[in-house]
């Protein structure tokens, strides 16, 4: 028993680490200090060293089969009684080949081992006991356990637990571009109970004892407790560890201690590099090569079999059969196996030994240009394409599934703040919206006026970032220097780096994101609000009344508090402010009269606009609000809509102050305590850094209405009102987001009622059901008013999904409304903190205990209102999925958004169109999921009888989009909306096969609310079921799965990090860059690689059929005709060079015509190029042209009395001239490269011929090669036979060449010889093939890249949209009773308003919603939500008749 007792103690310290410090044991042996059994900061990411290259290169080139195979073939050919060649002379090819590679990998590991010795030999300041001060050590000398000082701008050079920082506050800030490209800046702060520390910190005085979790790759997960010597403990977690590789800012000074060091850091644990993929060719090629061996099988069997034939023809043993020493001769079966094994090393070279690595060169080269393709450079973010992966170029021409994120991939991820309603009083800032639609003119003239600023302000200028380099490196450092920040030395100077006029200089704070147009009517309650607000006094808190005004105040405090952002200024964007400003008026200053004019001239584009736009109907109209309303409960359903000017006539921004407008003395300034660099009248204006995009929309938001947050401590937070006092609400605990809980906390004290207030935002999913039951008020009109303003609440949220915004919704918790109590008491609360410390304090099921502790304080909510964020489409995503679909390509949207959400955008970007039948799939039970896919597959096959698929492309593909008879209609495309919970329902329940198969019948397919696992899950399951061509893309971190478990994986270097592109293959900066990357490149490395792989092996089965051939002429005896030299030549340097440039630079379409024709890529996803017809072609077209070469010098020579190298000159040269030729007729793209590539392959063959045969005595005794290329020069015959015999031999594939030019009906040859036109005829030819591809007006109506507009009045509707254009079928499907009932599809509605009477399905629908209306798309360039009764001749919106 206490065996297993200290078996399980020891298995659970093995779980932990233990951490002491290094300073009582400096000078000790080493044995003593507990800390030396951890490993040291020295890094090694070199594989080799000088003395085990060369046998661990060797070793791992040995596990490719084709090296393991050649190399056999060399060792073989040392036996004597095997051998064909001369042995060393065999070894040749194989060394050379062995060597290239060799070449490449110790030049990559040179590489990594003088970066590793850069790194390692950086210097930090470590703290020495004897020294009682920091020294100054390399890196690779830190151990765990000592005592590391940082300063500002310095790389962190282990994973240390913070102790001590510069800041009053005991925060540090981080910037972990290095780490995961993420620019903005993160807080961590020092270890509880180090915070308070007067002075410099004193390692000798720490005693204290670290207990932590193992070393582990989580980024974002650490824990432990630190005992100290009383026993107690203290929790920490990842908020006060510095991670290794990441930069210190805005601190003067940061102490702490090493947990983790070298390769146990999380950093390098995460540096696992991309993973290997091997592509579709690459696959398809080792199959060819086993067909290869089958075929060297056959050809040795046979020779084997005819040299023990030819051997019985003898009545005696002929002379050249050699008896051994005893006089014995070998009996004919040993003497035919070894005859099988001489016939292998004679023809080694039908496996292509040279393929691989030109299949390396040529990717190298494709690579080159793919990186140096202008279109796919994004001059805004100043980054070209990246290659990640080398391996897997020509992938990107068979693509067949696309599976997309939305946020941030097709959508900008600039968070834009569009509405919000208020204790259900709706919002709409219809002026912010004409603001967002005017923005390209506004920045056009923005960007000249910030030119002027830049020659005005030193501060604010900007350039080029090539040209530009901050002067003086001990400037501070500004925000947009740190955007691509190499890991820089460990001076003690500040960096330098870049600025970049493009970017903005702070994450998530573009003029899109930061100017924000109130609403007219909001602002004045906001100001009421506001002077509300200075009512309250610890004796007299608020009331919870549930009334506009506290409740506006209450809403615009959460968003300005209720999150992690920082406080800086433009000037010093990595000064953080923790001041609050005093009160006092600015003065007049240069700066503020330009801003003055800027506003005015940004005033008057609107009013310009206003007055020549109409004014379009917003969401509000839609709930029947027919002007302001001033209080919740006065209408059942309320829409306030206004324009955006105050009622002083300014022009309000989140940029400008309102005071600053009016220019009066009474309010605070705005823009925090700074001092402009130049002059000192002029206050920078405040700088927001979030972690998100959403909380910095929020801010912006709040600051627009002039609730502006000035600073933020660990401590204390500090808003300004709009008169200009300031409050600072204590904080006593924040509850970060996480996606388990969607949500987050703060819970502050009130500075004014002393009151313990939680604010609290998240995903109306989860708010909703945390919110105090109406039904269990006291009062009951208050409970009626509570259910009121939820109702209107949830109905104005599906109102902004289906607008395509992102909703959030805002409540808080601090007085319980029956009662009239504080619900959180001081002793209360003091009882919970105490639990939440010891759940920080816990390494065993820490989670669990932190998510419980949250769930006690996150319950019986107020709601407050909610918010409304727009995330733009990027610009040319509609075209680009249109192109894609065009060229054959399934594209599945996966993302984390509402369902609601993810239709609007779908509709927006062209992924569903207005004609389309889409159904929705929503449920929890597996046998209703069942029921429901059994019945729309029974559905759509009825829909697509009467269509015959093509199965062309593969067997499931899409149903065919080819244009109807004239007997018949059109046939709908189908579409399939999908949940999470869904999709959970598939995967346990075994029913991916019928969701494949429902899938296969969409044309677009979104799978809604679905985790970073089920990402990876879908994507595998069409991977690997369907056996398809996948690739992921996605700008997250959440996207990684998704992209490592496609076949190509593909980041968006976006505004989310650069998770998503350091995992993935191809990195792009934009959408739209996909277009030309697939259909493009992706074509063009296809095309030419498959052709490269189908040359080489036909080059090689020509060229070794001509050895076998002599065979059946020389008694199976394994000699040649052909000089083993030259044979070696003609593969290294005669054939090689050729194929290479063939496979780099050769174009059989041009980029224009590819992209505007994008039904070419069809060729790549069938893999017409190279497939198993292709190869065995190319294999009976080589084995007829050796037997022209071998057979036409043969008849020529027959009788006459020529040596057999004499006899093989002119087989060699003819089979020469002929692959060569061959090569140039394979080519579609003819360049001065390309002809002198082949000419310079044909010459060096006679000039290497000739001094070869000129100086070669006696290289190949008995039989040598000498002067035998000179007298075939001089020989007519020799000329006759070489001119005749490529003629005869190429003839059969020119005829072909020539009728599938002109008769072929393929596409790449139609498109061919479009391509061959003047520009003017093949636009037209281009135009004609379109058209004929899509006959008739086109049924979609071009898309803005932005969402839709609000909807426009019924009676607008017939004559703004298309008559083609007409609202899309719906089937919905949740989880009520199944009904097996069917009749007609019509659904005449009079009214799509959700909830209304109309919205009854008729009795023979097909699949029905039980209590709302699913609407989505109904818009067209702008409409949303139409009323109009359905014609039996359009397509209808119906619900289903299948009741779940």
């Amino acid at each position: 028993m206490r065996k297993e007792g200290k078996k399980r103690r020891k298995r659970k310290e093995d779980k932990k680490r233990v951490v002491v410090s290094n300073l009582p044991f400096e000078g000790w042996s080493p044995k003593e200090n507990p800390n030396l059994q951890y490993r040291g900061n020295q890094i090694k990411t070199s594989k080799y060293t000088i003395l085990s290259f060369i046998p661990k290169n060797i070793f791992e080139q040995l596990h490719r089969f084709a090296n393991f195979y050649f190399v056999g073939i060399v060792v073989l050919n040392f036996i004597p009684v095997v051998s064909a060649f001369q042995p060393g002379v065999s070894m040749i090819p194989v060394c050379m080949i062995l060597a290239v590679t060799a070449i490449k990998d110790a030049w990559e590991d040179l590489r990594r081992y003088k970066a590793d010795k850069v790194i390692n030999n950086r210097e930090c300041f470590i703290y020495s006991r004897r020294e009682q001060s920091f020294v100054p050590k390399r890196w690779k000398e830190v151990r765990v356990g000592d005592f590391v000082q940082m300063q500002c701008n310095e790389v962190i050079p282990a994973d240390i637990l913070l102790l001590f920082s510069s800041d009053p506050s005991g925060i540090c800030h981080l910037e972990t571009a290095n780490l995961d490209g993420e620019t903005n800046l993160k807080q961590r702060c020092v270890v509880k109970g180090f915070s308070q520390q007067e002075g410099q910190f004193q390692p000798e005085h720490f005693h204290n004892t670290i207990v932590c979790e193992k070393p582990n790759n989580h980024l974002n997960k650490f824990k432990g407790y630190m005992e100290h010597p009383d026993q107690t403990r203290t929790g920490f977690g990842s908020e006060s560890l510095l991670l290794r590789g990441c930069t210190i800012r805005n601190t003067e000074v940061a102490v702490g201690i090493v947990i983790y060091t070298g390769h146990e850091t999380k950093a390098m644990l995460n540096n696992s590099g991309p993973r290997y993929k091997r592509s579709k060719i690459e696959r398809r090629m080792n199959t060819d090569v086993f067909f290869c061996i089958g075929i060297l099988f056959l050809m040795c069997l046979c020779g084997a079999i005819g040299h023990s034939l030819w051997n019985r023809t003898f009545e005696e043993h002929p002379p050249f059969d050699v008896p051994d020493a005893d006089g014995n001769f070998l009996p004919p079966a040993l003497g035919g196996f070894y005859m099988f094994l001489t016939m292998i090393i004679l023809l080694q070279v039908l496996i292509p030994i040279s393929l691989y690595v030109s299949i390396e060169l040529v990717k190298l080269g494709q690579v080159f240009f793919l990186h140096n393709d202008l279109d796919l450079y994004d001059e805004e973010s100043d980054l070209p394409i990246q290659c990640r992966a080398l391996n897997i170029t020509e992938d990107l021409g068979q693509i067949q599934y696309i599976f997309s994120d939305k946020t941030g991939t097709l959508t900008e991820n600039k968070m834009v703040f569009r509405r919000c309603t208020i204790m259900g009083s709706e919002y709409c800032h219809q002026e912010n919206a004409k603001r967002l639609e005017t923005l390209k003119e506004v920045d056009s003239d923005s960007e000249e006026w910030a030119q002027y600023q830049c020659l005005s302000f030193p501060a604010r200028r900007t350039q080029r970032p090539s040209t530009m380099r901050s002067q003086g490196g001990a400037q501070p450092l500004r925000r947009s220097q740190s955007a691509r920040v190499p890991i820089q030395g460990h001076s003690r100077q500040r960096s330098v780096g870049y600025c970049d006029s493009v970017q903005p200089p702070v994450a998530f704070s573009s003029s899109i994101e930061k100017d924000v147009t109130p609403d007219k009517n909001l602002l004045t309650k906001v100001r009421d609000a506001a002077l509300w607000l200075e009512t309250l006094t610890e004796a007299k808190p608020a009331k919870p009344s549930h009334s506009t005004t506290s409740s506006i105040a209450d809403f615009f405090l959460a968003l300005a508090i209720c999150n992690s952002v920082m406080v800086s200024t433009t000037t010093e964007p990595r000064q953080r402010v923790t001041i609050p400003p005093p009160n006092k008026a600015l003065g007049t200053s240069l700066e503020k009269i330009q801003q003055l004019f800027q506003r005015l001239k940004l005033m008057s584009l609107s009013q310009s606009f206003s007055s020549t736009a109409p004014s379009d109907t917003d969401l509000g109209d839609s709930l029947g609000a027919n002007g302001p309303i001033t209080d919740s409960d006065e209408k059942d359903d309320a829409s306030v809509c206004s324009g955006d000017y105050s009622t002083d006539g300014g022009y309000r921004s989140s940029t400008w102050d309102q005071n600053d407008i009016l220019g009066s003395g009474s309010g605070a300034s705005s823009d925090g305590v700074m001092e402009a660099p130049d002059l000192g009248l002029a206050k920078p204006e405040l700088c927001y850094e979030a972690e998100s995009p959403d909380e910095a929309a929020l801010v912006h938001a709040a600051h627009a209405y002039s609730f502006t947050l000035v600073s933020r401590t660990p401590e204390q937070v500090t808003v300004r009102l709009p008169q200009g006092i300031c409050l600072t609400f204590d904080v006593l605990f924040t509850l970060g987001f996480d996606s388990v809980r969607k949500r987050m906390s703060v819970v502050v004290r009130h500075p004014l009622t002393r009151e313990i207030v939680i604010y609290t935002k998240g995903a109306d999913s989860t708010i909703m059901d945390l919110l105090e039951d109406p039904a269990c008020v006291t009062d009951t009109d208050l409970g009626k008013k509570m259910k009121k303003i939820q109702a209107r609440t949830q109905k104005h949220l599906d109102l902004y999904a289906r607008d395509g915004l992102r909703t959030l919704c805002i409540a808080k918790k601090v007085r319980d409304t029956s009662s009239q109590q504080a619900v959180i008491s001081e002793e209360d609360f003091q009882r919970w903190a105490s639990f939440r410390r010891q759940a920080e304090a816990s390494l065993d099921n820490r989670d669990e205990l932190l998510m419980e502790t949250a769930q006690h304080l996150e319950n019986q909510l107020t709601l407050l209102g909610a918010t409304g964020i727009e995330d733009r489409l990027q610009e040319g995503v509609p075209d680009t999925i249109a192109a894609l679909r065009e060229a054959g390509i399934q594209l599945w949207v996966l993302t984390g958004d509402k369902q609601e959400t993810a239709v609007n955008i779908a509709y927006s970007c062209r992924l569903l169109s207005q004609t389309d039948t889409v159904y929705a799939i929503n449920t929890e039970s597996q046998e209703t999921c069942e029921s429901i896919l059994n019945c729309a597959l029974e559905e759509v096959k009825q829909f697509h009888q009467l269509q015959k698929p093509d199965h062309k492309l593969f067997g499931f593909r899409l149903p065919s989009k080819a244009p109807p008879t004239a007997s018949g209609a059109a046939v709908p495309d189908a579409g399939l909306v999908i949940d999470g919970k869904t999709l959970n329902v598939i995967f346990q329940g075994q029913l991916e096969k019928k969701f494949l198969e429902l899938t296969q019948h969409c044309r677009s397919v979104l799978c809604c609310r679905s985790t970073p696992l089920q990402k990876s899950m879908v994507v595998k399951l069409v991977r690997d079921k369907l056996g398809m061509m996948t690739l992921s893309i996605g700008d997250g971190a959440n996207d990684v799965s998704m992209i490592q478990a496609a076949d190509i994986g593909i980041g968006i270097s976006g505004q989310e990090g650069m998770q998503a592109v350091m995992s993935s293959d191809f990195a792009i900066s934009r959408f739209k860059h996909l277009k030309k990357l697939l259909l493009v490149h992706g074509h063009w490395c296809y095309s030419r690689l498959a052709r490269m792989v189908v040359y080489f092996f036909y080059k090689n089965v020509c060229y070794v059929n001509l050895l076998f051939w002599y065979q059946f002429f020389c008694g199976f005896s394994g000699s040649t005709m052909i000089d083993y030299w030259q044979m070696i030549f003609f593969n290294l340097f005669f054939t090689s060079l050729p194929p290479i440039i063939f496979g780099i630079l050769d174009k059989d379409v041009s980029a224009e015509t590819l992209l505007a024709l994008p039904e070419l890529y069809k060729n790549g996803q069938n893999s017409e190029c190279y497939n198993l017809s292709a190869f065995w072609i190319s294999m009976m077209d080589a084995s007829y042209q050796s037997l022209i070469c071998f057979f036409i010098p043969y008849l020529t020579y027959k009788g006459s009395d020529i040596d057999v190298f004499t006899f093989g000159a002119p087989i060699n040269t003819a089979s020469l001239t002929t692959i060569l030729l061959h090569q140039a007729m394979e080519m579609k793209t003819w360049t001065t490269i390309h002809g002198l590539v082949l000419l310079g392959s044909f010459l060096m063959y006679f000039v290497v011929s000739l001094l070869y045969n000129a100086i070669c005595v006696t290289c190949n005794s008995p039989t040598n090669p000498y002067w035998v290329m000179e007298n075939q020069l001089s020989d007519p015959t020799f000329y006759l036979v070489c001119l005749l015999t490529p003629v005869v031999a190429l003839l059969p594939r020119y005829f072909f060449l020539s009728v599938q030019g002109t008769y072929g009906k393929s596409l790449i040859s139609k498109a061919e010889k479009i391509d061959k036109l003047p520009v003017d005829k093949r636009n037209l030819e281009i135009q004609s093939w379109r058209s004929k591809q899509r006959p008739g007006p086109a049924a979609e109506v071009s898309q803005p890249a932005s969402h839709p507009a609000p909807p426009i009045p019924p009676q607008d509707f017939r004559t703004s949209t298309p008559k083609s254009s007409s609202p899309p079928k719906w089937r919905h499907t949740e989880d009520w009773m199944l009904r097996k009932q069917r009749g007609s599809r019509e659904c005449k509605r009079e009214d799509l308003c959700l909830g209304g009477p109309s919205a009854r399905p008729s009795s023979g629908q097909h699949l029905l919603e039980p209590s709302r209306t699913l609407v989505p798309g109904a818009h067209s360039r702008g409409q949303n939500d139409v009323r109009k009764p359905l014609s039996r001749s359009s397509h209808r919106r119906s619900q289903s008749s299948l009741t779940i």
